[in-house]
């Protein structure tokens, strides 16, 4: 199970400053987005006394925009971005807090797994200390981050996941109640060959390759192969598959083309349809009525659905009811 997912959007854990930390090496030289505010008050909070540093605000903000892909932060709203990212810090020690007292099992054997994934998706040690030191983070505090994101795993796992339990019966329900999730809507399977043209190509180029695309649909008309044409002939990349484009729906392709490929019948070929692509040949292979895929193909996936759902519900729960119990210090207010 992915207990990162069943965190709160509200916490901040280590996950997110390692995928922050390679966006940043796959960002750099770029600069950051972050916009320098006015000096912050040091510590910027505390929870139940433990304090919350500005300088993890700002490696927290840092993280925040890269992990957006440099997306810049409104004018204006500079302030209410980073009290938005403080009360996720704010939320994350006092999850953290909550779970410290539940043991790990070998606890510096998995924080070390951890660092291990994350220097995996770099390609050399250089790649991953620059990562790091766009982010402001040293390897110590990374296993720090980590740690503590495995302290709050593991409570969750321990005292709420491995508790919750969904029968059949809920299964079943949902499945029965939500109908339209679990439908599949009318679609059809084409093949086709395409001579490429520009729409804003000349008179003559545009009649050269209609005139291509007509010859060719005489050959198949003839008996040709029409997988074979497609390959030699299309430049669309389906090309490689013979032309075959899989089972599409409506809205799915340019209008004139849906159009002519929804009015076929199986085994039958089109004549030549203009898109803004070009020209076509069109060949539907099947048409796939609307179905509700079954119950029993779905049972494990929509019983891990609700499982997250409900475990994410008592973490909330939780969450809220601590907040009401601790002393939080919020001095960005």
């Amino acid at each position: 199970m992915n207990l990162q997912r069943l965190v709160p959007a509200v916490l901040i854990t280590a996950s997110f400053f390692s995928s922050a930390v390679c966006c940043a090496a796959e960002a750099v030289p770029q600069k950051t987005s972050v916009t320098a505010s006015k000096p912050m008050p040091d510590p910027v909070a505390r929870v139940n006394g433990t304090p919350i540093a500005a300088a993890d605000l700002n490696k927290a903000y840092k993280a925040l925009s890269a992990s957006q892909g440099g997306a810049q932060v409104p004018a204006g709203k500079e302030q209410e971005a980073r009290q938005f990212v403080l009360n996720q810090l704010i939320a994350a020690e006092l999850m953290y807090q909550l779970s410290e007292k539940t043991p790990v099992a070998d606890l510096d054997k998995k924080i070390d797994a951890g660092v291990g994934r994350l220097k995996g998706r770099f390609k050399t040690e250089d790649e991953f200390r620059n990562g790091l030191a766009q982010q402001d983070l040293s390897e110590k505090q990374l296993r720090e981050l980590i740690r503590r994101n495995l302290v709050i795993e593991n409570h969750i796992e321990q005292t709420i996941a491995s508790k919750v339990k969904i029968s059949e019966q809920e299964v079943r329900a949902f499945y029965d109640n939500n109908p339209e999730t679990f439908t599949m809507p009318e679609q059809v399977r084409a093949s086709h060959i395409l001579i490429m043209v520009d729409q804003q190509a000349a008179a003559a180029d545009k009649q050269k390759a209609r005139a291509k695309t007509e010859d060719l649909l005489k050959q198949i008309k003839a008996g040709a192969d029409f997988a074979k044409l497609a390959r030699e002939q299309s430049g669309c990349p389906s090309s490689k598959q013979g032309g075959d484009l899989g089972f599409f729906g409506k809205g799915q392709m340019v209008k004139p083309f849906e159009d002519a490929a929804w009015a076929m019948k199986p085994g039958e070929v089109s004549g030549v349809v203009e898109t803004q692509f070009g020209y076509h040949i069109i060949k539907l292979t099947e048409k796939r009525a609307q179905d509700k895929m079954p119950f029993d193909a779905l049972k494990a996936r929509i019983e891990e659905s609700l499982k997250q759902r409900k475990i994410g519900e008592q973490v909330t729960a939780i969450m809220e009811t601590a907040k009401k119990a601790a002393k939080i210090e919020n001095n960005l207010n």
